[in-house]
């Protein structure tokens, strides 16, 4: 069975280090981006399933690298952190795609919390597909026995 693999995207090196210090005393797979381009480049690199993206970046900002993300790798699950929340970005940001939410700073078994739940949802949509085209893939019993004929 697969590991879930995280890319945490954020402009605040102090931010990425610590977190990616308790993520990984908690077993997990993470890689780090210090910016959108920098996600968008690692992700054509690496089998990430979920990314937890800051909104707030200077340049590429998390709304533009979310709509990219999602462009380029629709399964990719992507959960918007910011330490400036509001409404607005918040609905803008599920509306483009993001699964979830958090406001900075995030404990951290919520994010992890959270992480998990994207994860989940990704592997079943992953198995739907699985499904979808094992079934475009067979044929019918009727298919069959035209081809005997």
């Amino acid at each position: 069975m697969e590991e879930m693999r995280i890319m945490l995207v954020d402009d605040e090196e102090r931010f990425l280090s610590t977190t990616k210090k308790l993520l990984s005393k908690k077993g997990i797979d993470l890689l780090t981006a210090l910016s959108g381009g920098e996600a968008l480049e690692m992700l054509n690199s690496h089998s990430i399933h979920v990314v937890i993206l800051d909104v707030k970046m200077p340049g590429m900002d998390g709304m533009a690298t979310l709509r990219e993300i999602k462009r380029q790798h629709p399964l990719t699950e992507v959960i918007m952190l910011t330490g400036h929340a509001t409404v607005e970005s918040a609905v803008e940001g599920l509306k483009s795609g993001a699964t979830d939410y958090l406001m900075k700073p995030a404990d951290i078994d919520e994010l992890l919390e959270k992480a998990e739940e994207a994860f989940e949802r990704r592997k079943r949509l992953e198995e739907k597909i699985r499904v979808a085209q094992t079934r475009l893939s067979m044929k019918t019993p009727r298919e069959i026995l035209r081809e005997t004929e």
